[in-house]
C-alpha cells in the first residue's frame, strides 16, 4: 500500500482548489506524493484545469512531487478507485454554487461512503474555515465507541503531524437500562434537549440512573486513549465527555478546531449511501475540514 500517496479530486472551482492546497499540505506532511485528478465527460478537455493545479503546486510547493491524472467517469468512481492504495483522498465539499455545489457535495457524500482509505472534505470557501483549517487549534476526534480505533490513530497521527494538540470528544444522552415490568408506574419522561436547555429528571432513581452514565461516559474517552498515549508520549491530549447529541457537541466544537476526525461505520451489504447521521451533519454543518475514517468491515 502506497500510504503516503495522496489523492485529489479538482474541478477548476474555488473549493477545489482550496482542497487541492489542502492535499497538498498533508502530502508535505508525510513527504509523499500528490496525485491530482480531474474527470471529464463527454468532449471536456481536462487540460485547463490541470495545467491551473500544475502551475499553482510549482509556486506554492516546488518541492513536492505531483501526478496529473485526466479520468473519464463519474467523478466518485474514479476518486474511490484510484484512492484504494492510497494513504489519504481529499475533496471539496461545495462548487461554485447552484448546481455545481450540489454535485460537488454529492461527489463528497459518495466517496465518503465508498472509500476505503481516509477522507479529508475541505467544506466551502468561507475565508474563516479556511483559515481554520490552517490555524492553531487542536484536531478534534468525536469518539462513539471502543469499535473507533482506525480513527482515534489517524487523529493521534494526523495532531503530532500537524505539531497540535488533540482533543477527544464523546458525546452521551441518558438511556433508560432496563424497561419498567408490567404494572409498575410509568418511567419518568426525560427529554434532553429543548433548545439548548438539558432537562434534569425529578425523580431520584433516575437521577442516580443519568449519574452512573455520565461516569461511565467519563471513562469511555480516558480509557480508550490511555494506551494510545504511550505511542504518542509528547502529545498532548484532552478528553471531554458531555451531555448532548453528538451532532449537536460536535458541530459546536468545529468552531476551536482545525480539523475534525469521525469514524464511518458502515454495514455490509446495504444499498444506498451509507453515512451516519452524525458524519452527514459534519460534511454540511462543521466549521473546519471533515476527516472520515473507515471502520473495516466484520
Amino acid at each position: 500500500m502506497s500510504t503516503q500517496r495522496v489523492v485529489v479530486g479538482v474541478d477548476g472551482s474555488p473549493v477545489s482548489f482550496a482542497a487541492l492546497d489542502a492535499a497538498a499540505a498533508e502530502a508535505g506532511r508525510r513527504a509523499g506524493s500528490l496525485e491530482v485528478i480531474t474527470c471529464v465527460g463527454g468532449l471536456d478537455e481536462p487540460g485547463p484545469v490541470l495545467r491551473a493545479a500544475q502551475e499553482r503546486m510549482a509556486v506554492r510547493h516546488p518541492g513536492l512531487t505531483v501526478r496529473l491524472w485526466p479520468a473519464v467517469g463519474d467523478p466518485a468512481d474514479v476518486l474511490v478507485d484510484r484512492g484504494r492504495d492510497a494513504g489519504l483522498v481529499v475533496v471539496g465539499s461545495r462548487g461554485i454554487g447552484g448546481v455545481a455545489a450540489l454535485l460537488m457535495r454529492s461527489v463528497s457524500r459518495r466517496v465518503a461512503a465508498r472509500t476505503r482509505a481516509p477522507l479529508l472534505v475541505v467544506r466551502g470557501t468561507d475565508p474563516r474555515d479556511a483559515a481554520r483549517g490552517r490555524g492553531t487549534g487542536p484536531v478534534l476526534l468525536g469518539l462513539e465507541s471502543d469499535g473507533d480505533l482506525d480513527a482515534a490513530l489517524f487523529a493521534f497521527e494526523e495532531a503530532e503531524l500537524r505539531g497540535t494538540g488533540l482533543e477527544v470528544l464523546h458525546a452521551w444522552t441518558y438511556r433508560e437500562a432496563v424497561p419498567p415490568s408490567p404494572g409498575a408506574p410509568a418511567a419518568e419522561p426525560v427529554r434532553e434537549h429543548v433548545g439548548e436547555a438539558v432537562h434534569e429528571p425529578v425523580h431520584e432513581p433516575v437521577r442516580e440512573a443519568v449519574a452512573r452514565q455520565a461516569s461511565a461516559a467519563a471513562e469511555l474517552p480516558r480509557g480508550f486513549v490511555a494506551p494510545l498515549r504511550r505511542h504518542f508520549p509528547h502529545l498532548a491530549v484532552e478528553t471531554r465527555s458531555v451531555r448532548s447529541t453528538p451532532c449537536r457537541a460536535l458541530i459546536a466544537a468545529t468552531s476551536g478546531a482545525q480539523l475534525v476526525v469521525i469514524a464511518a461505520h458502515r454495514r455490509a451489504h446495504r444499498p444506498g449511501i451509507q453515512l451516519g447521521p452524525v458524519t452527514e451533519a459534519l460534511l454540511h454543518h462543521a466549521h473546519c475540514p471533515v476527516a472520515v475514517v473507515p471502520v473495516p468491515e466484520p
